[in-house]
């Protein structure tokens, strides 16, 4: 792996850290978008058989809003009914919207990154195979008095810079498109799981509100 790295040459350095970096931006998406830690599927109807009755206290809201993102949503309902009874319909969706926003974002973290990535990594081995052919014409430069030169070495050298960043641009990029590609879709179900699951909660609240 060195041999390659040394006969890459400085281009490929570059690639070696972006390569790095979505691997770990893959690593952390993979452990924090897993199903327990966003959406898991019983929360909402435990949500609302513990405030069927009444709003439950600061204790269990606090033990739901750190379950999950789910629960953090459903969390800001209750929390805007404990501090205000009274809270007309619009607010207490106005608080539940803004918690939602707010973990819509923590969702797609690191996937604007990792989709720069998976754009830039081919430019990167365009710039390598473009430093290579520079050493290859520059192999290729008359000798002294005008006779034909060529240093075979140089020569070599310059089409395994190219042909290496080449290589290592799209075996970087490649992965990384399609790792962010899934992440894109399974945060979009995510999202469309936590707004209707914080509509129906919302409809309950607002009965329970009422009642």
């Amino acid at each position: 792996m060195f041999s390659i790295i040394q006969a890459a040459g400085w281009p490929i350095w570059p690639l070696i850290a972006c390569s790095i970096l979505a691997l770990a931006l893959v690593i952390e998406r993979f452990l924090s978008l897993k199903v327990a830690k966003v959406a898991p599927p019983r929360l909402l109807d435990e949500a609302i058989a513990a405030s069927r009755r009444a709003v439950p206290g600061p204790d269990v809201v606090t033990q739901l809003e750190q379950n999950s993102a789910l629960g953090e949503v459903l969390a800001s309902g209750l929390r805007a009914l404990n501090s205000d009874p009274r809270c007309t319909e619009l607010d207490l969706r106005a608080h539940v919207e803004n918690t939602g926003r707010a973990v819509a974002h923590r969702l797609e973290r690191y996937l604007s990154a990792l989709a720069t990535i998976a754009s830039a990594a081919p430019l990167l081995g365009l710039l390598g195979t473009v430093i290579g052919m520079i050493e290859i014409f520059g192999s290729q430069a008359p000798g002294t008095a005008g006779v034909p030169g060529g240093n075979p070495a140089q020569l070599a050298h310059g089409i395994s810079v190219a042909l290496y960043n080449t290589a290592f641009g799209l075996i970087v990029a490649i992965p990384s498109l399609i790792f962010w590609r899934y992440f894109r879709v399974r945060v979009d179900e995510y999202l469309l799981t936590l707004e209707l699951s914080a509509e129906r909660f919302v409809r309950h609240l607002i009965a329970l509100r009422q009642s």
